[in-house]
């Protein structure tokens, strides 16, 4: 049984009882678009009560609104009660609700679009709210006042702009001014509510549409403003002939990879976020200079995704990412050993991703990036990081101390391993007796 014959055969026990049940909201926009639904949610005139008597095994996670989970055919399926909602003084949630008629249901919602029933046996669908219309049209328009919208729950802020990258639609001019006029109300919704529509926009479809909008709208200000910063922020010509470190920093989104993950989407944003406070501009050339905005944007990178309270492995890997970002112009000048080392970091895959971006959006420079794609074909046969041949227990067992000098001599040892002068075991364990012998370590 697939998700959509569960939704129906719940709607259908509802319906021989008596009720109206109605598929609402996404899934009869998305099957509508062609897409295929993750999921049916049922509208219904059976209250919770009468929905856990059809459905024993029902939970009632929110019964307050209405709604309630039934488990059927190894599917979960959300029935919500027909209400209208009272005042949302939170900026979030109804501080109640009231059951009603279908009529009534679809203008509580957010976008017109989400506003569409479907009767699930007949296929057929029920609109009040125009939701046809702007689907043809391919138009996002809030249901009603948008800033009634707005205000009732400031998140349909940040749904607005994922609903309009992820499908591709123009957002309706009296919603789109909204946006701007209501942006300050994100400031009253938690951080990690934020975060969580801002990774799906910057991880959608149109990543650059969507962030040029929260910039555009005023969000931006709410999530990370140091974005406005790059705004205007010009750099060398001969290097970035594209403009200032925002249009560097838009089209390099735009050439990321559809399926690019959260960190390599969150460091291409941020990798030159420390340009602005680390530009200098020299008096007799007009040279252009940004010198350590790898090292101060590793460090901004780390503290804006932590107010944004994402999990610490997502701001590790973005920060290391940013932090590594210039060091590609100099892989070719590295020793063996070096670039293995280089090559052997977790980030790699998605440093290179963002090093290819990085050069598409500039000056087209690619040499780096091929370097290192030859040397992945030159050790594609072994792990570029092989096991050590050498591992601090053999220098404990040979008396020495953990300290400094203890990964001194095992990164010595294995420079000459990755640089392909020592193989095996037995010749690195000499190599260490060795040492010892001579620095009496």
């Amino acid at each position: 049984m697939n998700v959509r014959e569960a939704g129906v055969e719940v709607a259908g026990r509802l319906a021989a009882a008596g009720h109206l049940a109605l598929f609402a909201g996404g899934c009869v926009r998305d099957r509508l678009l062609g897409r295929e639904p993750d999921d049916y949610d049922i509208a219904t005139s059976a209250t919770p009560a009468e929905v856990t008597g059809f459905f024993p095994r029902a939970n009632l996670v929110g019964a307050h609104f209405g709604v309630v989970i039934v488990k059927h055919g190894g599917h979960q399926v959300e029935v919500a009660t027909f209400r209208t909602d009272g005042c949302y003084r939170d900026a979030r949630r109804p501080d109640r609700v009231e059951f009603s008629t279908p009529e009534e249901d679809a203008k509580r919602r957010d976008f017109t679009i989400n506003g569409l029933f479907e009767d699930p046996i007949e296929g057929r669908v029920i609109d009040h709210v125009g939701g046809l219309a702007d689907l043809r049209a391919r138009r996002l328009r809030a249901i009603g006042r948008p800033e009634a919208r707005f205000h009732e729950d400031a998140l349909r802020l940040m749904r607005a702009v994922r609903f309009a990258t992820r499908l591709g639609f123009e957002i309706e001019p009296e919603t789109r001014a909204a946006l701007a006029s209501c942006a300050d109300l994100l400031a009253r919704i938690s951080v990690e509510r934020v975060r969580d529509e801002f990774t799906r926009i910057l991880t959608g479809p149109d990543r650059r549409r969507g962030v040029e909008l929260l910039v555009d709208t005023g969000l931006m200000r709410h999530i990370i403003p140091e974005i406005h910063d790059l705004i205007g922020c010009g750099q060398p010509p001969e290097y970035h002939p594209e403009g200032d470190v925002y249009t560097h920093t838009m089209i390099m989104l735009e050439l990321l990879d559809p399926d690019a993950p959260p960190d390599l989407c969150l460091a291409t944003l941020l990798h030159d976020i420390a340009k602005p406070a680390t530009r200098t501009v020299d008096v007799e050339t007009g040279r252009i200079r940004f010198n350590g905005h790898d090292k101060l944007g590793a460090e901004m990178t780390t503290a804006i995704l932590r107010r944004l309270r994402y999990p610490n492995e997502v701001i590790d890997r973005a920060s290391f990412m940013v932090a590594r970002h210039m060091q590609f112009m100099h892989v070719r000048d590295m020793r063996v050993a070096k670039v293995r080392r280089f090559m052997g970091a977790p980030t790699f895959a998605g440093e290179m991703e963002l090093h290819r971006v990085d050069c598409a959006s500039s000056n087209g420079f690619t040499d780096n990036y091929d370097f290192l794609r030859e040397k992945e074909r030159e050790f594609a046969s072994e792990p570029v990081l092989p096991p050590p041949l050498v591992t601090g227990r053999d220098l404990i067992d040979r008396g020495l101390e953990p300290g400094p000098r203890f990964r001194e001599i095992l990164d010595q040892i294995q420079t000459e391993q990755l640089e392909g002068r020592i193989a095996g075991r037995q010749a690195a364990l000499d190599m260490l007796d060795g040492i010892i012998r001579s620095t009496g370590a």
